[in-house]
């Protein structure tokens, strides 16, 4: 067992995905696998479910992370020791909710490898900051702003739901649908004036604010709920994710930032939001 070896199980861990694991790590996919393999044989367990779509960690899985994660993070702190000092650099980003845990992690974690000294507080949209990542319809009056993701919304059911087995939800499959209303949510301020347009009463078990909060619901059999098309999404097996048809439910998020503002950390991180992720 070794650091490298280490390293790869913690991205797969974190990015739910060996593929994106890989390009994370900058390394070969079958590279990244075969490493994952020979620490599987090593420790006599299997640490993922392999899926269609990505891998779920097993239970010896978890046991490792919390080893792991704090491995690393030690050899980090002993190889910062020998360093010499950096100078501290503050960026405030802030930033609105439901962007995605997988991506955002990644994105962040590229952005403070990438500034040594970073110091970064991550803050809501509307306090002051350096930059922020919102829609467009949240931009101010002299702000430049820079696609990133493009989301389009799906209805999240509980398995075995009659509505599951259509391949798409029409508005008149709303009529008295327990649904879980999300606020803020695009989609939602998109799909309910249209419902009652339409004269369409849908049954709203729940008003809530996050997305894990309303899948956990959508689970537990309580409702349907809309949600962007997060990778880390379409891997789970405890929901059934419908596209709703008649309507555009999309969003885009981007980066927004003051365009007389001009600083190397702001550089850094436009660079890093230009592809797609």
């Amino acid at each position: 067992m070794d650091i490298r070896q280490l390293s790869y199980f913690v991205a797969v861990y974190e990015q739910g995905s060996v593929s994106a694991a890989a390009r994370q790590c900058c390394v070969a996919q079958p590279s990244l696998s075969a490493a994952l393999r020979q620490l599987e044989q090593e420790l006599g367990v299997t640490l993922f479910i392999r899926l269609p779509k990505g891998v779920t960690p097993t239970e010896d899985g978890e046991k490792l992370y919390g080893h792991a994660g704090r491995l690393l993070s030690q050899l980090q702190s002993l190889k910062a020791s020998f360093t010499e000092p950096v100078a501290r650099v503050k960026f405030r980003l802030g930033l609105i909710r439901a962007l995605g845990v997988e991506r955002m992690s990644q994105l962040l974690r590229e952005f403070s490898n990438s500034l040594p000294g970073l110091e970064l507080h991550l803050v809501e949209p509307d306090e002051p900051c350096d930059a922020r990542i919102i829609t467009p319809q949240l931009l101010k009056a002299g702000e430049a702003f820079a696609p990133i993701w493009h989301d389009t919304y799906l209805l999240a059911l509980p398995p075995g739901a009659p509505l599951s087995l259509q391949q798409q939800i029409a508005l008149e499959d709303f009529e008295q649908l327990p649904l879980i209303k999300r606020t803020p949510c695009d989609a939602w301020n998109t799909l309910y004036p249209e419902l009652v347009r339409r004269g369409i009463k849908a049954d709203i078990r729940a008003d809530i604010q996050t997305i894990e909060y309303a899948l956990g619901l959508v689970s537990a059999g309580v409702g349907c709920a809309l949600v962007p098309n997060f990778d880390s999404l379409l891997q789970r097996q405890d929901i059934v994710l419908r596209p709703v048809a008649q309507l555009r439910l999309q969003r885009e998020i981007g980066l927004a930032y003051a365009k007389n503002q001009d600083s190397a950390s702001l550089a850094v991180l436009r660079q890093l939001c230009q592809p797609a992720r």
